[in-house]
Parts: structure tokens; C-alpha cells; sequence
């Protein structure tokens, strides 16, 4: 099992920045990589970005450009540097660890998730 604990959401301006923390404890050893998702009220949840095992990052059309998903090996985190946030971008980010043989972006039934972190961008 995974734990995920999400932090540094907030409120924003457009053309603003904010940086997302996730910090992963349990079995992250059995992790094919991990991802951000967000859902906005009454819209179905959305990938991010992912950044698999070795480092390599995937991206939505939307969010791309604007967007960088990092990670620290060591301290088990990955981060999402948000700039030029627009307010479409407001929703709850949630993170998510996806385990090994489900792809990138994983699946509802065996994706780890995080408690979600509101984003607000006005």
C-alpha cells in the first residue's frame, strides 16, 4: 500500500504560480510512476502530468508548456511548478501513484490517491 499526502494548493491570480508537493510513503518501490489529476465541479476527472520511474514526464495538451512535474528520489516527492495559471485551471489536484504494469496514467481500481488540494485561480 501507498500513502500520499498532498500539499501547497491556494488561491491565485491569473498568469500567477503555485507549486504542488506530494510526498509518497509504503510500497513505493513498486510504483510505475506518479501522477497529477484534477477534477473542477461538475467535470470529470482530468490527467495532469505524470513522471514515470525514470524520470520522464508526460503532460496534458492543456497544461503543457505552463506546467513541470519534477521529483526527488530521495524524499520520495514529486512537485508540480503551475505558472501562468489561468482560471480554468481551478480544481482539486489530487495526486496519484500508479503501480507497476498499469501504464502511466493507471487505472481507478489500483491507483494510489492522494486527499486532493484545491486550486483557485481568479
Amino acid at each position: 500500500h501507498v500513502q500520499l499526502v498532498e500539499s501547497g494548493g491556494g488561491s491565485v491570480q491569473a498568469g500567477g504560480s503555485l507549486r504542488l508537493s506530494c510526498a509518497a510513503s509504503g510500497d513505493t518501490g513498486n510504483l510505475n510512476s506518479m501522477a497529477w489529476f484534477r477534477q473542477a465541479p461538475g467535470n470529470e476527472r482530468e490527467a495532469v502530468a505524470a513522471i514515470d520511474s525514470d524520470g520522464f514526464p508526460s503532460y496534458s495538451a492543456t497544461v503543457k508548456g505552463r506546467f513541470t512535474i519534477s521529483k526527488d528520489k530521495d524524499k520520495n516527492t514529486i512537485y508540480l511548478q503551475m505558472n501562468n495559471l489561468e482560471p480554468e485551471d481551478t480544481a482539486m489536484y489530487f495526486c496519484a501513484a500508479v503501480p507497476r504494469g498499469k501504464g502511466t496514467w493507471g487505472d481507478d481500481e489500483t491507483t494510489y490517491w492522494g486527499q486532493g488540494t484545491q486550486v483557485t485561480v481568479s
